[in-house]
């Protein structure tokens, strides 16, 4: 007996009995393919912590062009503004992850991973630097981060795989 595709399309991102646009009912897809019909309220706590970590990373480029557009010296013009593309586009990396993870697809749990394990690679250096309360609201977060991305509700809701539609 074969299992039939899975197609991402369906599964939506609606509340359970909302339906999909072809008139079924999205929640009974979800439940029998071991999804869970409703967002664990872990994914959404992990997927607002990530959104923070971004959040703050957005500040601190617009600080760092503030700085650099007042003129504050640096050694590398150009080395500056690739340090402030950096800061950009891991903004906007860990927006993508905090969207899709509060969507329940697969990938973002890797990417959310890695980004908590280099917040706690400069939070524990700046906690010992003697910036205790800069070090421990990075600290924090990327523990319970850490701790939620390996709850099982969270594994099991965020299991979704993308992928492009069949092509034949």
């Amino acid at each position: 007996m074969s299992r039939p595709p899975e197609n991402p399309s369906d599964f939506s991102s609606e509340p359970s009995g909302a339906g999909s646009a072809d008139g079924s009912d999205a929640s009974s897809h979800s439940v029998s393919k071991g999804v869970p019909a409703s967002r664990p309220r872990e994914v959404s706590a992990l997927s607002l912590i990530v959104a923070a970590e971004a959040a703050a990373l957005l500040v601190a480029a617009g600080w760092y062009a503030v700085q650099l557009t007042t003129g504050a010296p640096v050694l590398s013009f150009w080395g500056a503004v690739f340090t402030l593309a950096l800061l950009l586009s891991f903004s906007a990396w860990l927006f993508a992850v905090a969207y899709f993870l509060f969507r329940g697809f697969r990938w973002p749990r890797a990417g959310a991973l890695v980004a908590q394990l280099f917040v706690l690679t400069i939070g524990f250096p700046t906690l010992t630097g003697g910036y205790i309360v800069a070090g421990l609201a990075m600290l924090v977060p990327a523990a319970v981060a850490l701790v939620l991305l390996f709850r099982k509700s969270v594994i099991s809701f965020a299991s979704r795989a993308g992928g492009a539609p069949p092509a034949l």
